[in-house]
């Protein structure tokens, strides 16, 4: 399993949630509604209000869209978050073309995607919007429609005012945009700051841990080994070259030998490096975040699955041991006879799936599963652990080791809940990676 040392990409550790954006974006469309009706029925002023309502009804299309593809809870790539915040901007400049382009004093919410981008999005993903933004500003300095106004009277601004509100719109994105950007950034030094320490802390006591048990099976070993080194001393002086037991006495005179070799690397555990409890085989890791679960009452059935290929030989985390651990434990609660465990491996990925005869999830928890603070699966037989928190930080823990999860209901007969767990195997055998990956090739 992958050992978290190094720190992860600040751009790129935290993805953009899509709930955020759709929430934002109906924000925008209530918003932009209530001016278009206001101004034109309201004030009674010109305006194309059937163009203006097209432009907001295929952004509450797109919202409709992404509601329905994708669960709240699902995070944005960087590069996919940045095309609906173009889709926003494009937006945003239709309407101000149909309403005076920047002339309009509500002009200067161009600026507010690329706000969004600086506090979520890598830095050459905000340049892009932030020079795309300052193109359609320029455009629509010269390219407009008139500014709604009473009915035979035409407003016409100053070159000097409009060239005011272009340079508005520039210093709003550039200051606003570098101090948002500034501000996450060190958000998010804090948080991978306060998560690797955590991680650091943890394998410190493990590993003190270790240390002390080694020392003390040493310590309560030596003694005996000590006996039973001289016994084996006397009895080959007693028989001499005796043919019947010479060869008898040879091998348990190794033996002990050998016993006291690895005691020796036993009390120099910490300084050897501990690389012979730091690597652990898939089929291992699956025993060891299976094995404290099986005295619940329910069976618990390993299944492998395609192999294809060397099996993969991580390092220990104790963090995606919790991860794993947490979902086989919740599998276990929800389960009325048995749980299943699959994992597989080829040329590409690395899979780790549990299985459940439970009830499975509600469509409303699935939809939302992963976030903290959540009700448990409704319908279960049996008052067992929630998917709230604890799922939450175990979904974090593997998601950060470079995992994708996927949760879902099995259509098989007998089978509720699925939860897979892959990680892709290409960065598993990348040597230079080591820090960063979850397996690598023994």
């Amino acid at each position: 399993m992958m050992d978290i040392q190094r720190s992860p990409d600040l751009q790129q550790s935290h993805g953009l949630r899509l709930n955020t954006l759709i929430r934002l974006r109906w924000l925008a469309i209530v918003g932009q509604s209530a001016t278009i009706i206001a101004v034109a029925y309201g004030l009674d002023f010109p305006l194309p209000v059937s163009l203006c309502f097209a432009l907001l009804a295929a952004s509450a299309w797109l919202n409709l869209f992404l509601a329905f593809r994708f669960p709240a809870a699902h995070r944005l790539k960087p590069l996919a978050a940045m095309g609906i915040l173009v889709f926003d901007s494009l937006q945003l400049a239709g309407l101000l073309y149909m309403t005076g382009g920047l002339t309009n004093p509500f002009s200067l919410l161009m600026s507010v995607p690329v706000i969004i981008s600086a506090t979520s999005l890598p830095i050459r993903f905000t340049a892009f919007l932030g020079t795309l933004v300052m193109v359609l500003a320029t455009v629509l300095v010269f390219f407009h429609l008139p500014l709604p106004w009473y009915e035979g009277v035409q407003l016409l601004m100053p070159f000097v005012y409009v060239a005011g509100m272009w340079m508005a719109v520039f210093s709003s994105i550039a200051f606003t945009a570098i101090y948002a950007f500034r501000v996450a950034q060190e958000a998010r030094l804090l948080a991978n700051a306060l998560a690797a320490t955590e991680l650091v802390l943890q394998r410190e006591q493990h590993l003190s841990a270790l240390d002390g048990l080694a020392a003390a099976a040493a310590h309560e070993l030596g003694t005996p080994l000590a006996t039973i080194t001289l016994v084996a001393r006397e009895m080959e002086k007693a028989l001499g070259d005796d043919p019947r037991y010479r060869d008898d006495v040879t091998l348990l005179r190794s033996q002990v030998d050998r016993c006291r070799e690895i005691l020796k690397r036993l009390t120099s555990l910490s300084s050897a490096g501990e690389e012979h409890l730091a690597r652990l085989p898939l089929t291992s890791l699956v025993e060891e975040v299976t094995a404290p679960h099986r005295d619940f009452g329910i069976a618990i059935r390993l299944k492998a699955d395609e192999s294809i290929g060397p099996e993969p030989v991580g390092r220990r985390n104790p963090g995606v041991l919790y991860g794993l651990g947490n979902l086989v434990e919740n599998a276990v609660d929800f389960a009325r006879e048995v749980v299943t465990v699959r994992w597989s491996w080829n040329e590409d990925q690395v899979t780790f799936t549990v299985v459940d005869d439970g009830p499975g999830f509600t469509p409303e928890i699935l939809d939302r599963i992963g976030e903290p603070y959540m009700s448990t699966r409704s319908g279960a037989e049996k008052g067992g652990g929630g998917l709230g928190l604890g799922l939450f930080i175990a979904k974090t823990l593997l998601e950060r080791s470079g995992a994708a999860l996927e949760f879902r209901n099995s259509g098989g007969l007998g089978e509720g809940a699925v939860v897979r767990i892959a990680w892709p195997r290409a960065a598993f055998v990348n040597p230079e990676a080591t820090a960063d990956t979850m397996f690598d090739i023994a």
